[in-house]
């Protein structure tokens, strides 16, 4: 809905979907949904939560966080001032407000995204006030909800957007260990990171009427695939069909929808004592536990870091990671391990080849490994659809890796992907949904989880496969939450700003070493790993077995535990201690 002119603000409101005009009191009274048609406007968190939680219950959670640029991210204004525009603007700290209240008499933890706070997007500050409400209700033992509005990750703040994905996720992971219910509600609009993680892995994903979810925007889609979109595509009804969605329900019955839930959930047996949960802790920190004594992940390396290779400007870096004659992950299979067996299909009717997995020797010691598979050739390329996997093999993966901690075997991912399959097809069977499974999973995944970004590590598509234990990245390797030349389209916007956007994002393996990211870069030859594909192998069969042989002396409790850490630490405190700024 939008006002007819400035003055009329407070009365009028044209609606978007019929063009009626509407007395904005009746509108109000309407919920914000248009009586002539039944359009549902986007509402902001303040007026959502009035309209859900029992009156006088609401208790907000804190929401000052430490300011943080961690990228000092500058396009065409410098990421601060993109931030106090939108504090301005909505009267909010953040793109989402936390809360405790009741809900027909029913006690809950809420987290409710706001759209029109840099559109909704999930930066560092957002991801951990997301991830201490469910740590809240984890604490009081009570139901988590989800309310989400967002155009997906947080451009400006880079890979560590990404690692939020990881770190809600994992927050979900206590919850649903510990017999908690948690429901995702879908708003309009509801896309990338969000709808990749913990908007679809959720007990329970409610949409509201009117409400889109989907990996990829139309808009991308329209771009990579050159097609025509179907008739009400991503929409709630289109989600339903698929079977993305438990209901689609009109905002007028929302809260008494949830309401009926959390009461059968709350007759249901009792909640199962919480796992206790990690707190941000120093990563020079060593605890006992179990009997074991554990190495925290190490700090972030410091500016001009001997361990950490020098690389020229990042986005010649982003031509050599695309470059179609650096190895694949059947190159490594053939060169760094020893007697792989392929696994195929996903068990529910196809065999992505964008996704290749299967159980291998690595210096004796049996290891499932699974990555993406590009190809050399235009026409290997487009058989493996460049690397991007669909559903199916996002879930190939997942069976595989399920297979993996039932026969006891480590786990090793080679990530090589621009992103995940943004196609029709792949928003019709649950891309969003597939990679949030994959991540929740890998959270809590009993048995050792090594990655490795080989090439270009791409978005949610490469987090899929990256959630780890120690996650290595070859010296001449890219890791962003969007292409350069998709950030430079967004924020410049500009496409031929791409070679400034790959400055601006700090996708090199040196920046992610810094940033805490990435735990160790594999040097490569002199001149790049395409050159000398048998020293690089030689390199990095090296650095795996340095860091898989102590994972796998540490018993599988304590292993999760740790890897749960490593993301924890990508909260708002963290980055903002290690951007130094208050």
């Amino acid at each position: 809905m939008t006002a007819t002119a400035p003055r009329e603000e407070q009365l009028w409101s044209r609606c978007a979907g019929c063009a009626s005009l509407l007395y904005r009191k009746r509108l109000r009274r309407n919920l914000d949904v248009c009586p002539e048609c039944g359009e549902h406007a986007r509402l902001g968190a303040p007026e959502r939560l009035r309209q859900l939680v029992d009156p006088g219950s609401l208790r907000l959670l804190p929401d000052r966080l430490p300011e943080a640029d961690p990228l000092d991210f500058v396009d065409v204004l410098p990421y601060p001032h993109r931030l106090t525009g939108a504090r301005a603007s909505t009267g909010l700290a953040e793109g989402v407000v936390c809360a405790t209240a009741t809900i027909g008499g029913h006690p809950v933890a809420l987290a409710v995204m706001d759209f029109r706070f840099l559109g909704g997007s999930l930066g560092c500050a957002v991801g951990e006030l997301i991830t201490r409400a469910a740590e809240r209700a984890l604490d009081d033992r009570t139901p988590l909800v989800l309310i989400t509005a967002s155009g997906g990750a947080r451009m400006q703040e880079g890979a560590l957007s990404l690692m939020q994905m990881a770190t809600v996720s994992q927050a979900i992971a206590a919850l649903r260990e510990a017999g908690l219910l948690t429901v995702s509600v879908l708003t309009d609009p509801t896309y990338g990171g969000v709808a990749a993680s913990f908007a679809t892995n959720t007990d329970l994903v409610l949409a509201e009427s009117g409400a889109r979810m989907g990996f990829a925007g139309p808009r991308v889609i329209r771009q990579v695939t050159g097609r025509a979109l179907p008739e009400g595509f991503q929409t709630a009804d289109f989600l339903l069909r698929h079977g993305q969605v438990d209901m689609v329900v009109q905002r007028r019955s929302l809260r008494g929808r949830l309401m009926a839930l959390l009461a059968a959930t709350r007759a249901g047996r009792p909640a199962r004592s919480p796992v206790p949960r990690q707190e941000p802790a120093s990563h020079r920190e060593r605890v006992a536990d179990g009997g074991a004594v554990l190495a925290r992940p190490t700090e972030p390396a410091a500016e001009g870091d001997a361990g950490t290779p020098a690389v020229g400007d990042a986005w010649d870096t982003v031509r050599m990671a695309r470059h179609p004659g650096r190895p694949t992950t059947l190159d490594y299979l053939d060169s760094v391990f020893d007697g792989f067996v392929e696994l195929h299909g996903d068990r529910l009717g196809a065999d992505c080849p964008a996704i290749v997995g299967g159980v291998a020797r690595l210096a004796g010691r049996h290891v499932m490994v699974i990555g993406h598979q590009k190809g050399h050739t235009t026409a290997e390329l487009v058989a493996r659809n460049f690397g991007m996997a669909s559903p199916s093999g996002h879930r190939k993966a997942l069976r595989l890796m399920r297979l993996a901690a039932r026969l006891g075997l480590p786990v090793v991912t080679l990530v090589d992907t621009p992103g995940a399959d943004p196609g029709v097809s792949a928003e019709e069977q649950g891309q969003a949904a597939a990679i949030a499974e994959n991540i929740l999973t890998l959270t809590v995944l009993p048995t050792p989880v090594l990655a490795v970004i080989t090439g270009e590590g791409g978005s949610g598509g490469a987090l899929a496969l990256a959630v780890a234990d120690r996650v290595l990245m070859l010296e001449n390797a890219v890791y962003s939450v969007i292409s350069p030349e998709g950030c430079a389209a967004i924020l410049w916007p500009d496409r031929s700003a791409a070679p400034q956007a790959a400055r601006a994002l700090r996708l090199t393996a040196p920046d992610l070493r810094r940033l805490g990211v990435v735990d160790e870069v594999v040097s490569e030859p002199s001149s790049a790993a395409h050159d000398d594909p048998a020293e690089t192998a030689h390199r990095l069969r090296a650095a795996l077995l340095a860091n898989l042989l102590p994972l796998l002396d540490v018993p599988p409790a304590i292993l999760v535990r740790q890897r749960r850490q490593r993301f924890r630490r990508f909260g708002a405190n963290r980055v903002g201690a290690r951007a130094g700024l208050r």
